[in-house]
């Protein structure tokens, strides 16, 4: 089935919003009066469950496998979980278990998700009514002010560190890296324990570090990321305890957390809202949610791996080998893809930072060729909020991330709500957007992040570790 766009993608013409589909689906299914219900479950960490009610056609026709495959691979990084129950027919059952199988086309995310709950992957078919209860948490992390804080935030490009003292900003500094081409997780360390250093120096003694990363993190541990993709599985360790290296040296409370919902914590301060979705346009996309009372969820929301494009022929990520998941449409990636179609050719060997940079002093000239790419990543965003609103309840959203940075920040916002009042006139009445400024757009995640330790006790200076 496919789908017609009111808005399409000026340099992405074969463009399928996975939001259309999903709607246009679900309404045929009821016009034709055939429906059962659907209902996918979650199980992940002690014992917390996630439940997603929907109907389908009783017929397994390709519609409607498409239809619960999609639905299964986005609530599975939405919301995470090691034991997926898939409560509907049975034929669709069989279907997501061979989907999903260790050797089948869905084995990155049963070996990531295996890592991340340290449990085998598996797939339970049942009847609807049989699918557990909902069970689950809400946890009111960071927000803490007092004292003199550290924050750092570890990106595929760079990585940058904060010092607060009482709240206030006293320095920032973002510092290029490659940490995904490095085996020795020494290298991880080191220039984060550098950058810190720097930004120690700034204060007068330091109470505690809080950072923000890409990839999963578990008692300030990291299971999963894209950061460490070069690190060999003997070393991984070395890596994983990385944080926990730190809280050793410096003798400070450290807390650390996902970059998206270090996104969300931000957010909070800025929007006022019912539900807050936080959404960073990087290296990747990274993504964090907040709840209407407030709180955290326990979601992985790593939306970079769920889909937003039903094009079989949409982009293929380069770590899970699927189509169109949201990191080749909200991140530097997504820029270095458009550049053809834009009609920009930069030298071969440039790196994807400074391609980015390249084509955002072309929209300073008002180029229109750059101007065409921002506005594709916007009609790309304006769909992908309507599908996030399917399965996150916010009326508030905050865009940051190098990708927005300058004028290409105000095109994709643009384009974005021009694409809510065409297709989804109410989430365009209901859902504020705010784009904070440029220097909160770039190291807004790690000032947030110093907000993460609560002071238990006040430590002594750590001068000693700054020389």
């Amino acid at each position: 089935m496919k789908v017609q766009p009111i808005v399409p993608a000026p340099l992405d013409p074969e463009f399928q919003p996975l939001a259309l589909f999903n709607r246009d689906y679900l309404a045929a299914a009821r016009t034709a009066g055939r429906v059962v219900p659907l209902v996918i479950g979650l199980e992940r960490e002690s014992c917390l469950f996630s439940r997603f009610e929907t109907v389908i056609r009783p017929d397994a026709d390709p519609d409607t496998l498409r239809y619960v495959e999609r639905l299964v691979k986005f609530l599975l990084w939405a919301r995470g979980g090691w034991r997926l129950h898939v409560g509907g027919p049975a034929a669709i059952g069989e279907s997501i278990r061979a989907q999903y199988a260790p050797a089948g086309p869905r084995r990155f995310d049963v070996e990531l998700m295996t890592r991340i709950y340290g449990k085998p992957f598996e797939v339970v078919g049942s009847e609807a009514a049989a699918v557990p209860a909902e069970q689950t948490v809400h946890v009111r992390q960071g927000r803490h002010q007092g004292g003199c804080r550290l924050g750092f935030d570890l990106g595929a490009s760079d990585y940058k560190v904060a010092a607060l003292q009482e709240g206030r900003v006293v320095y920032t500094e973002e510092f290029p890296w490659r940490p995904a081409e490095q085996a020795d997780p020494e290298y991880h360390y080191r220039h984060l324990s550098d950058g810190l250093k720097l930004a120690a120096a700034q204060l007068p003694r330091v109470d505690a570090i809080g950072g923000s990363t890409a990839g999963v993190v578990v008692d300030n541990q990291f299971m999963v990321s894209s950061l460490l993709r070069a690190v060999p599985p003997e070393n991984f360790d070395r890596a994983k305890n990385m944080f926990h290296r730190l809280r050793d040296e410096w003798k400070v409370p450290v807390e650390v957390a996902n970059d998206g919902d270090v996104t969300a914590l931000a957010g909070a301060a800025a929007l006022p809202a019912h539900g807050l979705l936080g959404i960073a346009m990087g290296s990747s996309e990274a993504a964090g949610y907040l709840n209407p009372k407030g709180g955290l969820t326990g979601w992985l929301s790593e939306l970079a791996f769920a889909p937003v494009d039903n094009n079989p022929r949409a982009a293929v990520d380069e770590w899970s080998g699927d189509t169109g998941v949201g990191g080749q449409y909200f991140s530097q990636q997504t820029v270095n893809r458009l550049l053809s179609a834009a009609g920009i050719h930069l030298p071969a060997d440039m790196d994807l930072p400074t391609r980015l940079r390249t084509v955002q002093e072309f929209l300073v000239r008002a180029d229109p060729r750059a101007i065409r790419l921002f506005e594709t990543i916007g009609v790309y965003f304006g769909y992908a909020i309507a599908l996030y609103a399917d399965f996150y309840k916010f009326d508030g959203l905050l865009l940051l991330g190098r990708v927005t940075s300058g004028r290409g920040g105000g095109l994709i916002l643009a384009r974005a709500r021009d694409v809510l009042r065409a297709e989804f006139p109410r989430l365009a009445d209901e859902i504020k957007i705010h784009l904070p400024d440029e220097r909160n757009k770039r190291v807004g995640q790690a000032v947030a992040a110093a907000s993460l330790p609560s002071l238990k006790k006040r430590h002594e200076s750590v001068s000693a570790i700054r020389q």
